[in-house]
Parts: structure tokens; sequence; C-alpha cells
């Protein structure tokens, strides 16, 4: 949310006490409890693509009207990132300020009245206790420690995740470079940025959970400066399963003057963050290779759309996430992905809580929160247009005739976009095997067929292997021993 220049009021917070104390209408909160079943606790996985890597970079503040109407302010998202995957003009933030929004994306929580407001001082809930759809009652900013997130859910599936942030640490007496968050109980001395770090602790919603931040090595090997990820995009063994950026106050467009006067602000620093860092991403191994999924969003629209979708309610803590309305607007969003054709336009609703589900189906994982909410799907065939199967292993045969073998591989794969090149290898065995050589004179070839000079009673194998169109590599198939 745009910065309001005044600390919360709250007189009550103790929701228990609520309705002795009398504030139930200073607070805008609630005491009673919506009457809506719990879900289940495993996740009915939707027939999604295999998508290995998930890539999301959140932004400010701004409607769908503004970002992608007519004459646009950031040409680059609205247009070109949108022609180069899928645009969903429908896709709503679920709250009004910031932190509510980030805390429903990694962990399905409704907003409540205090980080409704981003949590001026970062405080515990008191008297935790949750409701449905395992929804933390009452007021609080940082979360229990039995409220789990998509990370914890990563974790314990053997998956990996990284969350990084732009300028976390660029100033370490305000913040630490990892896992940077005040001190619980503290003031929030990031709700302003300075000339040398504009990192938003509100923005990040990892050091918000008490899973997370009371374990150093987890939190300090997890949360981390932005800095950190051209070296993680190197390779698709150091690409985190799941990845969360938080570009700061001047990339994200929150703030539309920086502190820095050498950075642009509002959606110039926004055009300038994604045109620094999509290409990474998508030029990534991770990405091309192992289907990656890039989502960029808002945070929530501007203040005057409090407008919801998808069958949103609100939570104990807030009778209106929205403050003036049920959600946070209508925001829109761009997805891109081997698996979506480019220029894809879906009229489908979705929000945040959308976006945590269909991570979730992705690798497998159990519904949190408000994410198994009745009116939540995931994303689908409407979003995911393209097919991105991954290449099924060829087929290789190998003929003996007078010291030459003949070569023969072919693959019968129906999907993707086409064969760039095959690999073939040849060894000669000698006991258990020996090392695997490029076939002479091929190497990387789109040829279907080679003939082996080979060695009399010598005993041989050849394996084929190959790479799509999108740098996707099929598993090897290998001939049986033949000699020549």
């Amino acid at each position: 949310m745009r910065d309001r220049g005044a600390t919360v009021k709250r007189l009550c917070w103790l929701v228990p006490l609520l309705a002795l104390l009398g504030c139930g209408s200073a607070t805008g909160i609630t005491t009673s409890t919506v009457a809506v079943p719990r879900a289940a606790t495993a996740s009915k996985t939707a027939a999604l693509p295999p998508i290995k890597h998930v890539f999301t970079i959140i932004l400010e503040n701004e409607s769908a009207s503004t970002t992608f109407g007519p004459n646009p302010p950031a040409p680059y998202l609205a247009k070109t990132l949108t022609s180069e995957g899928a645009y969903l003009p429908n896709y709503y933030g679920i709250g009004h300020a910031s932190n509510d929004n980030y805390i429903a994306m990694i962990s399905g929580q409704p907003p409540n009245t205090l980080n409704r407001e981003d949590c001026p001082l970062f405080e515990n809930f008191a008297l935790p206790s949750t409701g449905a759809y395992g929804a933390e009652n009452g007021l609080g900013c940082v979360y229990p420690s039995n409220i789990q997130t998509v990370a914890g859910q990563l974790d314990a599936a053997g998956l990996t995740w990284r969350d990084y942030n732009e300028s976390m640490g660029n100033t370490p007496t305000r913040e630490a470079a990892e896992c940077g968050h005040p001190a619980v109980g503290s003031p929030d001395n990031t709700e302003s940025e300075t000339a040398q770090d504009a990192y938003a602790t509100r923005h990040d919603p990892f050091v918000y959970f008490h899973s997370i931040i009371d374990s150093t090595t987890l939190c300090d090997s997890h949360v981390v400066n932005l800095s950190l990820l051209p070296h993680d995009l190197s390779s698709a063994a150091d690409t985190p399963n799941y990845v969360f950026i938080t570009p700061d106050l001047c990339g994200d467009g929150h703030d539309a003057t920086c502190a820095d006067t050498s950075r642009p602000g509002g959606f110039a620093g926004i055009e300038q963050f994604l045109a620094q860092w999509v290409p990474q991403i998508t030029g990534s191994p991770a990405f091309k290779s192992q289907n990656g999924l890039l989502i960029v969003t808002f945070d929530e629209a501007a203040t005057s759309d409090a407008s919801a979708c998808c069958g949103e309610i609100p939570g104990p803590g807030a009778s209106e996430p929205g403050g003036s309305g049920p959600g946070g607007g209508d925001v829109g969003a761009v997805l891109l992905s081997p698996c979506i054709k480019p220029g894809t336009v879906t009229q489908t609703p979705y929000n945040h809580y959308t976006m945590l589900r269909s991570i979730e189906d992705i690798f497998g994982l159990a519904h949190l929160g408000y994410a198994q909410l009745p009116g939540e799907t995931s994303f689908g065939s409407d979003v995911f247009t393209q097919p991105c199967a991954f290449p099924t292993k060829p087929r290789i045969s190998a003929s003996a005739r007078r010291k030459k073998i003949t070569v023969r591989w072919s693959t019968t794969d129906p999907g993707g976009p086409g064969i760039a090149r095959y690999a073939v290898e040849v060894r000669q065995l000698r006991g258990a095997g020996g090392a695997w050589k490029t076939l002479s004179g091929l190497g990387a070839t789109r040829k279907r067929s080679a003939v082996y000079r080979a060695k009399a009673s010598a005993r041989y194998q050849f394996r084929v292997e190959f790479v799509d169109k999108l740098g996707k590599t099929s598993p090897w198939a290998t001939t049986k021993r033949i000699s020549g």
C-alpha cells in the first residue's frame, strides 16, 4: 500500500476480548466465524504441465486498467511480455494494503486489521488459534510456528526454494543482508526508503513466519539479496524449484520518486527492473530445459478498487479485506512459460490464492489456507496452451557387417516443437565397459544414421539422445552389445 504517514491506532486487539471491550466497530473486526466447511488437507492435483521451476515477480499498487490499458505506461510489460506469454486481465489482489497480499501468496492466510495496514509494528499474534481453512484468528503480523507456508511444504517434499530481495542489507545497521527484518515487537524502520537502501520488510512475506525466522540457518540461506540470483540461474541444478523475487521500492514501482535520484521510480522503475531480470530468467537453463513458469503481477490495485473474485471470503481478523470492499482489486497478471503459447489471453478470473493453489498443484502439495476455498481453481488449459511434455526416449539400432557397424536412430516423440539435434555416442567394451565418446564426425547432428568402422572382434555399444527446440533433452537410448 502507498505510505499513509500515520501509525495504525489500535485501542483493542485481543480478539477474545473484543466483545467485552466493545471495540469491534472501531477496529473493523467481527468476532463471528464464517460458517464454511473445512476442506480436505490433501491436495487433489490438477492436470498441469510438467513444470519444474516457478518464478514470481511482484510489483506494486497499480490497476490492470492503467498498466495494460491504451497507451500503457509500461510497454515492455504490457506489450512485449504479454505477446510472449499469457495475459490474465481478470487477476485480483485479495486485500489492501501490501503485506496482507504478500502473506496470502505464500500461506493462503487472509488479511487481518494489522497486516492490512502494513504492520508498522513487527508483532506476534496474541492468543493465536486457527479457524476455518486454517486461518489464524485475531490480529498480528508474525505468524506462530504452526502456520505453514509453501516454503515449508517444499522443504518437506524434498524440493528447493529461495526468496530474493533487492537492496536487502544495503545498510547493515538498518536490516541484515540475509533474513532481514525488525526484531519481534519492534517498529518496522523500513517503511520508507533511503538513498542507499530501498528494501521494505512488508514486501518480503517469508520473514513474517516463525516457522522460517526461528531457524537462523534456514532463513539466512533462503531469504537473501537479489544479487545471488544470477549465480543460481547459471545452471538448472542451482536454480530453486520455487523462486520468489521482490524488487525494492524503486524497482517495484511503489515510489514514484526514488530517494536515490539516479534511479527511476513508478512505471519507469518497473520497466527497468523487468528488462534487466526477465531475460535472465527466461534465458536460464532451468526455465528453458525444465519447463519454467514466470508469473509477473501486482500486489493490489489502486485503493479505489476493492473488488474481488473467485469466492473470496473475509477472514476472522478483518470484515472487509479490501478496507472498503471484499478484495484487492483487478491488477492483471502476465505468465511466461514454454508451456504457454505466445499471445494467449484468458478471461478466467484468478487471484493470489489461485496463484498459491496453482504452485502447490504443480509441485504436488496440499492446499494451504484460503487456497482451499471452493471458488478457487488452479491455472488451467486456458493458460497452458502449448504442449511442453518432456521428450520421450528415442530408438536406436545397430547391425554389423565386415568390420562396419551401421547405426540408425529415430524418435516418435509426439509433442514439443520438434527436434533440434541428436547426440550420438559410442564406447568400446572392455570388461564392464569403457568411456562414452562422441561418435566421430557427428557430434550434435540432425542425421539419423551413421557407419562406424570397428576393430575385429571388439565389442561396442551405441547410445543416442535428442534435444528439442526448447532445449529439453530426452533420456538416452542404448543398443545391446555388438561385435565388429
